[in-house]
């Protein structure tokens, strides 16, 4: 149990170089209630089950240490998270999630440790700070209720909603689901993404490296060296792994990092990329889909990625004769054109425009207009590659 931890792909680092402490501690109401209902969790393992996780050499075993400073930060984008402050004082926010509520969880502090940046109102700090003076449930829900008018609500929810363990030939692992939920609103087709362990840890070195001084507040939970598939684990780290997600969200330099952003939806750029080269244009379509929502719900939806992922919805509506929708997707991408005079996807944008709007009898001769205007700047429109060869041929790593 004394053991090193390994890195993830043998690099080196100690374990002392971030403080990975964000497994919850003592939660026993909180993590009944998630996995009754919250979590879908699948599993054909023993509990008693001690082989270790992603294959790798022996980590250190843990006991529930206590949480570092922020690694119950919450998303923060024009707003505060206020679920991991308020859970020491008894509830925390609910969000929901593919129609199922969060029920409230709870933790031991009595007040935010000292290392968060989120200010308390100044009745509870009062209140909390006098000698003996401990709220009352009542008194902290009629607090609440004054003080929700003056929370600017979370814009980005991260939700770990299922867990299935994999056995692989040489490995086996935790793949996590994740929901990227808006909050306040209802998504009819939410965007999701498949992560295990190793996923999160790279996503977690590759910032440290990049961001040490954002980084030095972000928990990240260790790995384990027995009971690693067990559901009591499993939720606990669910839990850890949507705090770190949306500590990082918190950060703005972190959230428009490409490392953090491309950890969401590049592998199903890639995927569906396969997918569209084999022509399984079904099966890739979905795959574009999702990752046009991820890049929706992250707001990256003016970047060279997204045209590519307009570029292949395009292209698989196209082949499976889903003539308008194709169409929508090349004006989606010649309006985010508007303003650029010259784009390798621009010439064959507007060349496919043109032919689907002929096809759905739409109107075309704004598109022939800027055809013409790339003619006339010696654009050899001749040897422009077809949507679909740009697709194929753009390197995606």
């Amino acid at each position: 149990e004394g053991g090193r931890e390994e890195p993830a792909g043998g690099g080196g680092g100690d374990a002392e170089d971030c403080p990975e402490s964000s497994e919850l501690e003592d939660d026993t109401e909180g993590l009944s209630t998630r996995l009754s209902g919250t979590l879908s969790f699948t599993s054909h393992e023993d509990e008693d089950e001690e082989e270790e996780e992603e294959g790798d050499g022996a980590s250190e075993e843990l006991e529930e240490p206590p949480q570092a400073p922020g690694a119950a930060a919450g998303t923060e984008d024009g707003g505060r998270c206020w679920g991991g402050e308020l859970g020491g004082l008894g509830w925390f926010q609910g969000h929901s999630c593919g129609g199922g509520v969060r029920q409230p969880d709870r933790c031991q502090s009595p007040v935010p440790t000292e290392g968060t940046d989120t200010p308390l109102p100044a009745e509870w700090v009062s209140a909390a700070e006098r000698p003996g003076g401990s709220l009352l449930t009542r008194q902290l829900q009629e607090l609440w209720r004054r003080s929700r008018g003056s929370l600017a609500p979370q814009r980005l929810l991260f939700e770990v909603t299922s867990a299935s363990v994999v056995s692989e030939r040489s490995s086996k692992y935790v793949l996590y689901t994740i929901y990227l939920i808006r909050s306040g609103q209802f998504d009819k087709a939410p965007a999701t993404i498949a992560r295990r362990y190793s996923d999160f840890e790279q996503l977690n070195r590759r910032l440290r490296c990049r961001f040490s001084c954002d980084m030095a507040s972000v928990a990240f939970p260790r790995k384990r060296l027995r009971r690693n598939f067990t559901a009591e684990t499993i939720a606990k780290r669910s839990r850890a792994f949507e705090q770190f997600l949306s500590h990082l969200h918190s950060i703005d330099e972190i959230r428009r990092s490409p490392e953090f952003l491309e950890f969401f939806f590049l592998p199903d750029l890639q995927a569906a990329q396969r997918l569209t080269c084999t022509g399984m244009y079904r099966e890739a379509l979905a795959t574009w889909a999702n990752a046009y929502r991820l890049q929706d719900r992250l707001g990256v939806c003016n970047s060279g990625r997204f045209l590519l992922t307009l570029a292949g919805l395009a292209v698989c509506h196209q082949e499976l004769d889903q003539l308008s929708e194709a169409h929508g997707c090349c004006e989606q991408a010649l309006q985010l054109l508007e303003a650029q005079g010259s784009h390798p996807l621009l010439g064959p944008f507007l060349q496919a425009h043109v032919h689907l709007a002929w096809k759905v009898g739409k109107d075309k001769r704004r598109s022939e207009a800027r055809l013409q205007d790339l003619r006339e700047a010696g654009l050899p429109l001749q040897q422009q590659p077809s949507l679909k060869e740009c697709l194929i041929k753009e390197p995606l790593e």
